[in-house]
């Protein structure tokens, strides 16, 4: 691997940001000291993709980035700048918006005959009988019958003979076999012996149902030649293409007879609602433009990494980011054939581990991509005594329940019943087929097994287990995960028979075998993975917000704190197990970003005073609600959120709490926005942030904050850099970064100002450089010195051993500390707020010789060093062992 893996850089493209960009800030990266720039995804993706996890062509690079010359460009600056490049990549599933997609577009016109049937996670024989052997596409603003009457499908024949239908933007090809009775009519009209003949080969075409080879080879062979005379005929013919098209504009004007025709389709337009309970195919959680693909399938994953791999052989890649690794149907089988194929690729999982959960050891990856290490470095800045405190507050002022696991719970089956409900049905139907193979089982009803399958996979307490069904193979953590679980489902599910749940257990963990078995077992975990991110982090992530630091994505809010044992545990750990994993702190996905949350985690540092204050603001803005709305929670949410991210402006602030109120799905949502909820809402924070009242006294409260917050980032920014991994910097994050979720956390990212002061903070003394704390500059040179120490020197290399380090005196529990390799030592200060600057009598004692701190410049020869001086001239200290090189 080259240049030698130090830090990565993340940039999200965008029209807005294409390659030409982002090779513009090679040189400015470099000189920061970063080696790798890590991109958002960059194959084809849908027209307009502000994100490109919406993949429609995997041989292809995305247009609208620049294309091939633009990435070829961007490769070329990087190796002028020395940067190597780690890309963003999506084996999990496609966009299906039309042509854009080529495989989708060939399913559609040719159903289960097409070649690329078996790239999609498609169910062609679902429970409802109306459905088989078709697609449901749930795309209409209404039901199929009133949009059909209403006269809003097009019909339409293209310059090329092929015909599609329209509805608003979209379009969906018609099938050729369908196509015998237009063209007959067409035929009839202008009286035309060839147009006959070819209406009424389209119509001896082989069936979309078929799929044996001959007959698929046939039908496409056969519809490309009956097209290709069709348009010969049009352009010789004048006349029988406006036949064909006077034919086409009767049929647009016949209700009954463009429904017979769409009736014969592959697919069956939709109301959009009909995805939560008949949707015949896999998605991304619960986006139906989203389709799931069969990656275990080695024709698929070769052909879905075809620019992939070549670039990773070729050098231009020198690792890749596997999103969402959990829809995958085996994960370890995904990972050894592309670890094969690419043995030196430097490979992280988007894996969400839950705390306490472990990366399964088989997978031939260097680690995850940071979300486990975001809640020990963010944990470790929360006063785990203000517990009690909060929770009081919380209950009283909003009137909400402090127990988390039960929403968490409760959050699950709201999603398996009103979002994932056509998953849930597909599994359902599934395990009534099981069941009907056995004689002891066969009695269950559809109702029965559904009530199980539901509470099981809302007793789940992780995303999913890793059994591999055809393999035999069920891991230890697994098989207890399982138990668990099931213990806990026939626990709350009384009523049910336990015996129901005794047999999906022994189904889990292989103890019943069979082919429906098998795929019964790994359905199943591909959906708990969803379910668990809809109702934990886009649920109930914005439902409890009893300190909304907390909640983030792999963390626990229902704990408040983490101790220094456990965070150096957990360190050593990763030092042990994966010290090339992926270190993170902000990342496109994160809920707040880094510096958001380590002024919310002052919070916990004084929570007499915030409940105090909490009580003066409702009783001051009481003016603003209207019916009594918003709720109390959500004001609680908005408060907190202010405390972060001030100073902001009013319509990031109104954008942010529309969605977390409609991700919160407790008064509006996406699917069933609620105007008079949203309306009081907006209304509500306008005349918050209108009032020069609360403003003002939102600013005496933000402003003590502001310093400790910064301090906090600096420290939890200094261990990202030199705890064991990789760390990544998410774009912009290198100087103070105030933004929420997406997409306030992909606004445009000022590289000029950046360059600049990058420039102007080398012949800076470190008290210049605090003088410049509203600038950024002190965030900024922890990075820099930082990442100059691990590339000039090679400190923090994966070999280099981790030992934690503890303080002496008074104020031992502020310090955070830890050795490696023995020739560098992080010290930095924890719960600043209420350390308030006095260090009295602590001190830390450090190993013998010349020791040089790399964020002041001095020279330290004691053994033991008082925090109060260490700490003098800058607030976090970078040690490192003069003379020591590798």
């Amino acid at each position: 691997m080259s240049p030698d893996l130090r830090a990565t850089y993340r940039v999200q493209l965008h029209a807005g940001f294409r390659f030409v960009d982002a090779a513009a800030i090679a040189d400015y990266l470099a000189e920061l000291g970063i080696s790798h720039l890590y991109s958002s995804p960059y194959l084809q993706a849908a027209p307009g993709s502000t994100h490109g996890y919406d993949v429609v062509n995997y041989h292809k690079v995305n247009e609208e980035l620049g294309g091939a010359e633009g990435h070829a460009r961007l490769c070329a600056a990087l190796g002028a700048a020395g940067l190597g490049q780690v890309l963003d990549i999506v084996p999990n599933h496609m966009a299906i918006v039309g042509r854009e997609n080529p495989w989708w577009w060939d399913v559609l016109e040719n159903g289960q005959s097409s070649p690329y049937a078996s790239y999609f996670d498609l169910e062609w024989d679902p429970p409802e009988s109306k459905l088989r052997d078709m697609m449901l596409l749930p795309v209409l603003g209404d039901h199929y019958g009133r949009v059909l009457e209403n006269g809003e499908f097009a019909l339409q024949r293209e310059e090329d003979a092929r015909f599609i239908v329209r509805y608003h933007d979209h379009a969906f090809p018609i099938s050729p076999r369908s196509l015998d009775d237009l063209l007959a009519g067409a035929a009839e009209r202008c009286r035309s012996d060839e147009l006959e003949f070819i209406a009424d080969a389209f119509g001896r075409l082989p069936r979309s149902t078929a799929t044996d080879l001959n007959a698929v080879r046939r039908r496409h062979r056969d519809k490309e030649v009956l097209r290709g005379q069709l348009l010969y005929l049009c352009r010789k013919q004048p006349e029988i293409a406006a036949a064909i098209d006077e034919r086409v504009a009767e049929i647009n004007r016949d209700v009954d007879q463009l429904d017979l025709l769409l009736q014969r389709q592959n697919y069956r337009l939709a109301f959009w609602r009909t995805a939560q309970r008949e949707l015949g195919y896999r998605r991304f959680f619960d986006i139906n433009t989203l389709v799931g693909l069969r990656a275990e399938d080695e024709r698929v994953f070769a052909d879905t990494h075809v620019l992939i791999l070549e670039w990773l052989l070729n050098g231009v890649l020198d690792g890749v980011r596997v999103d969402h690794p959990d829809g995958l149907r085996d994960p370890q089988l995904y990972f050894d054939r592309l670890h094969a194929v690419c043995p030196r690729a430097w490979i992280v999982a988007e894996k969400i581990l839950q705390p306490g959960e472990r990366l399964p050891e088989t997978w031939p990856v260097a680690g995850t991509t940071g979300y486990d290490f975001i809640y020990r470095v963010n944990n470790l800045f929360v006063d785990p005594a203000a517990e009690a405190a909060l929770s009081d507050f919380y209950a009283e002022f909003t009137g909400e329940p402090t127990d988390f696991p039960a929403i968490v719970h409760q959050k699950k089956h709201l999603v398996l019943s009103e979002i994932l409900g056509s998953d849930l049905n597909r599994l359902t139907a599934l395990f009534v087929d099981v069941c009907e193979r056995h004689r002891r089982r066969r009695d269950y009803t559809r109702h029965e097994l559904h009530e199980a399958l539901r509470e099981a996979i809302a007793c789940f307490p992780v995303y999913r287990t890793y059994v591999r069904a055809e393999a035999g193979v069920v891991r230890d953590d697994d098989a207890r995960i399982i138990h668990q679980s099931i213990d806990a489902a026939k626990n709350n599910r009384p009523e049910l028979d336990s015996d129901l749940f005794d047999f999906f257990r022994d189904i889990l963990l292989l103890k019943a075998r069979g082919e429906l078995e098998t795929e019964l077992v790994m359905r199943f975990q591909q959906l708990t993975g969803p379910v668990m991110a809809k109702g934990l982090e886009d649920t109930a992530f914005y439902c409890f917000n009893r300190l909304v630091s907390l909640n983030e994505v792999g963390g626990d809010p229902g704990r408040i704190g983490l101790s220094m044992e456990e965070f150096h545990t957990a360190c050593a750990e990763a030092q042990a197990r994966c010290p090339r994993a992926m270190l993170a702190s902000s990342t496109h996905d994160t809920k707040r970003s880094e510096d958001v949350r380590a002024r919310i985690n002052l919070l916990s540092e004084l929570p007499e005073r915030w409940s105090q204050t909490v009580r003066r603001w409702a009783e001051l803005n009481q003016r603003y609600r209207r019916q009594n709305l918003p709720d109390r929670n959500t004001e609680y949410l908005l408060y907190q959120t202010l405390v972060g991210a001030w100073p902001i402006e009013t319509e990031r602030v109104i954008a942010y709490m529309e969605k977390a109120s409609r991700e919160a799905k407790a008064h509006t949502s996406w699917t069933d926005p609620n105007p008079v909820y949203e309306d009081a809402l907006r209304a509500f924070v306008e005349g918050v942030l209108n009032s020069t009242g609360f403003t003002r006294d939102l600013e005496n409260f933000v402003t003590p904050l502001i310093e400790p917050g910064r301090i906090n980032s600096l420290a939890q920014t200094l261990v990202k850099l030199t705890a064991p991994g990789i760390p990544d910097f998410y774009q912009g994050t290198e100087l103070w970064d105030l933004s929420l979720v997406d997409p306030d956390n992909r606004r445009p990212v000022d590289y000029g100002l950046r360059r600049r002061l990058l420039g102007e903070m080398k012949t800076m003394t470190p008290e210049q450089i605090w003088d410049r704390i509203d600038d950024g500059l002190p965030k900024l040179w922890v990075i820099r010195q930082t990442l100059k120490l691990r590339h000039g020197r090679q400190f923090f290399v994966p070999a280099d051993s981790y030992r934690p380090m503890a303080a002496r005196g008074a104020k031992s529990d502020h310090i955070v500390a830890f050795a490696r390799g023995e020739r560098a030592i992080t010290v930095v200060p924890r719960l600043s707020l209420k350390l308030a600057g006095n260090w009295s009598d602590t001190a830390i004692e450090i190993p013998p010789g010349r020791w040089r701190n790399e964020l002041t410049g001095e020279t330290i020869k004691d053994r033991e060093i008082r925090l109060a001086a260490l700490f003098k001239r800058f607030p976090v200290a970078l040690l490192s062992r003069e003379g020591e090189s590798s």
